[in-house]
């Protein structure tokens, strides 16, 4: 089977290749176009999605974004919560930006909050990306003291960046996106269930 392995590769990266078109174009992003896994933790893109009686206990999280304003998941408390672990010099972190804003501007109104928890950044620089990339959902800033990351790892393992939480209105971890967003459908897909399971 000496032929599956070049093929496979081939195909992973016509798929990347695709699913990076339209992105912003910085150096970062075409680093990341080039598969030369520099600037962020390699994933494999996998999505899980938890069923109700196995999810465990809620994670309840804080901390200060990139604004200044104290953020806790008692703020929250009764949302679909959408959480994002990210930080600047990411690159898919840069190309899955535009999708995460889309579907939180989606699910506006409807019980459903997003956070990004940012792992190595100053808020000077989380600014900046927002700016850039155009979030409008905060940023806790969690490098200094890690307390936001540390808070979900009785519930997931957040090893790899970009990492995608779903918490169902009772704050459990109800899915898990590992890697980049493939697009918009699968996250809006998991948040609709998530919803679904609240009502």
């Amino acid at each position: 089977m000496p032929g599956i392995r070049p093929l496979a590769a081939a195909a992973l990266a016509a798929t990347l290749a695709l699913a990076l078109v339209g992105c912003t174009d910085d150096s970062l992003a075409e680093q990341y176009r080039a598969g030369d896994n520099k600037g962020y933790i390699t994933a494999d893109g996998r999505v899980q999605e938890i069923p109700d009686a196995e999810r465990g206990e809620p994670v309840e999280f804080a901390g200060v974004t990139e604004t200044g304003e104290r953020f806790s998941s008692a703020d929250v408390a009764g949302d679909v919560v959408v959480v994002n672990f990210w930080y600047a010099a990411c690159g898919p972190c840069r190309v899955e930006a535009e999708d995460l804003e889309s579907v939180w501007q989606e699910y506006q109104g409807q019980n459903v909050s997003f956070v990004g928890v940012n792992t190595l950044d100053q808020a000077d620089t989380a600014q900046a990306f927002a700016e850039t990339y155009g979030i409008t959902y905060p940023s806790i800033i969690d490098v200094n003291e890690g307390s936001a990351k540390l808070a979900f790892a009785g519930a997931t393992p957040i090893n790899a960046t970009p990492t995608t939480l779903v918490l169902d209105a009772t704050g459990r971890v109800a899915a898990r996106i590992v890697g980049q967003l493939d697009g918009v459908s699968t996250l809006s897909t998991l948040v609709g269930d998530a919803l679904a399971d609240s009502s």
